[in-house]
């Protein structure tokens, strides 16, 4: 009878460690054997902007690294919601991801109600790439420079386009620290805003360095005005606020990578590692040097605590404009 005991506590003893090792076989599966099939890359905006670009630029080299096709799919329309809310209802499996701009941490602000709570229902995998947002005008625009331009916008009525919550509220704080008569002009995508100003249909739009960059090189468009406190060697010609006299006019075009919530903790690790290995690349790494944008691959919970002190810098200046919640 005790032997017959014994055998049974060492067979339940053998089969409760089994289960635990099958367990932490399990929770270790996920990034051993992902991706077994293709990944969706969701971008929220129009083909074309600066989203797009560094989207599919990072999507064709994660393809080579997995050996799956990483498919950008773009999902435009209500200020990035539309597509947003598609992740936010996906499986957390890691095949399906979105990459984003700063406007997924403003859309709280200017937008009465989401599908989604933008602070609990994602997995922050990292923020891949900063630039700061440029100030865009026509090639002939008669402004001399930003100084000029800023003189000019206090003593008459002019429009300025923008296409998400980042250049909105880029161009509001403009507005408050020029004093300037600016009229916010909305619209779906940053491509769409240097038509206009090219075909002379706006007077200026604040956008992202890798939308202004082809209009630019093409002679189309100048950039006016950077939002950070040194001049760019791509515009060297173009004048920070803070060189016109408004240096609180700071904004950072930042591209951000994030899952549904409850992604595995080992397949956002994954991501990050293989993301660092694409953008090791020295032909990656220049052509994002070249395009105006520095590579920073934050951790998780840094991306995070970034993402909350945006949220509280632009809540102030939507404030002071009197910007409610639509």
């Amino acid at each position: 009878m005790l032997i017959r005991k014994l055998l049974q506590r060492l067979t339940l003893g053998a089969l409760a460690c089994a289960t635990t090792l099958t367990a932490v076989a399990a929770s270790a599966a996920p990034a051993a054997d992902w991706p077994r099939r293709p990944v969706t890359m969701i971008v929220p905006y129009a083909p074309g902007g600066g989203t797009d670009i560094v989207a599919r630029l990072i999507a064709q080299k994660l393809s080579l690294q997995w050996k799956q096709p990483v498919v950008v799919e773009n999902r435009p329309g209500a200020n990035g919601v539309i597509g947003t809310s598609h992740v936010a209802k996906a499986e957390p499996d890691g095949y399906t991801m979105m990459m984003v701009v700063g406007s997924h941490a403003l859309n709280p602000i200017l937008l009465k109600s989401l599908p989604y709570d933008t602070a609990k229902d994602f997995t922050p995998i990292t923020r891949l790439a900063i630039s700061p947002m440029v100030l865009v005008v026509a090639q002939d625009n008669p402004g001399k420079d930003l100084k000029a331009l800023v003189e000019a916008a206090r003593g008459k009525q002019m429009g300025v386009g923008y296409s998400e919550g980042t250049t909105q509220l880029t161009g509001e704080l403009f507005r408050q620290e020029g004093n300037l008569k600016t009229t916010p002009v909305p619209y779906k995508g940053g491509a769409q805003i240097m038509v206009d100003i090219m075909g002379g249909h706006l007077e200026m739009g604040f956008t992202s360095v890798l939308t202004a960059l082809p209009h630019v090189t093409g002679g189309k468009l100048r950039v006016i005005g950077v939002a950070a406190d040194e001049r760019m060697d791509i515009f060297p010609q173009a004048m920070t606020f803070k060189e016109a006299g408004l240096g609180g006019v700071q904004s950072l075009n930042w591209y951000g990578l994030f899952g549904p919530k409850g992604m595995p903790a080992d397949v956002v690790a994954r991501i990050n590692a293989d993301l660092r290995t694409a953008t090791d690349d020295p032909a990656v790494a220049k052509q994002m040097k070249d395009q105006g944008a520095q590579v920073v691959l934050t951790p998780p919970a840094e991306f995070d605590a970034f993402m909350r002190e945006e949220q509280a810098k632009w809540s102030k200046v939507a404030e002071r404009g009197g910007i409610k919640p639509q």
